[in-house]
């Protein structure tokens, strides 16, 4: 290990982080190679200046501070680490990639998912917006993982609050994923933004069975209804 010295006294660079990273996708990620490269790309592209900020994958692969990063406490060929950790990143959706290819070649380019990647990445789809690389532009289709329960609170009620969290947490390894997302669904179709309310809704699922689903156990196993 080697030993931190500690921050330095005086004026020092900061890289701001939205808070939604501490409360939904922080809890999320469960891969040491893909949290070290979602905070890579944090300070990467808050280093550039200008629209739009990305890096391509090459030169991703080409940073050495990153590449010496994931060398340490795995085994094996850091790029393949890399690779790997950027195929999750983009699944969870904490990265936007969209590949331009032409005859002779094809290269990657990595978005934050935030409000200015995304208004980048509809640009070069729609022609609007023309990288280095020209060509035919195309995004791999990947499969998103379900939002957590974090995330789906501050997207539909609002910033939470540190009191709540261990409640969310708690409700989240009681109820099917797709039960949380559904009960928040039908709280945002009734103007309902308020946890007491979902919260309400899950209990009465459990009770009672959701749908043609039979009611939860006290372990959480579904129980089927008897005809």
């Amino acid at each position: 290990m080697i030993p931190f010295t500690g921050f330095p006294a005086g004026k020092t660079r900061f890289t701001p982080l939205p808070d939604l990273f501490f409360t939904a996708l922080l809890p999320a990620i469960d891969d040491l190679a893909e949290l070290k490269l979602t905070l890579y790309m944090f300070w990467l592209l808050n280093r550039q200046r200008g629209y739009p900020r990305y890096m391509t994958q090459a030169e991703l692969e080409a940073e050495s501070l990153l590449l010496t990063s994931l060398q340490r406490g795995y085994e094996g060929n850091p790029l393949v680490i890399l690779r790997k950790a950027v195929e999750k990143a983009v699944a969870r959706g904490s990265l936007l990639r969209v590949t331009i290819s032409d005859e002779s070649q094809r290269t990657d380019y990595l978005f934050l998912n935030t409000p200015q990647g995304r208004k980048a990445v509809e640009q070069v789809k729609s022609g609007e917006l023309v990288l280095e690389t020209k060509g035919y532009v195309h995004e791999a289709p990947v499969e998103r993982e379900s939002p957590g329960i974090f995330e789906l609170y501050e997207q539909n009620i609002g910033l939470l609050q540190p009191l709540l969290a261990e409640e969310l947490a708690e409700a989240e390894s009681t109820y099917p994923a797709s039960w949380i997302v559904d009960a928040f669904r039908i709280a945002a179709e009734h103007n309902v933004r308020n946890w007491r309310y979902i919260k309400s809704i899950l209990e009465r699922w459990q009770r009672d069975g959701k749908d043609d689903e039979g009611p939860l156990t006290d372990r959480g196993r579904r129980r089927r209804r008897i005809p």
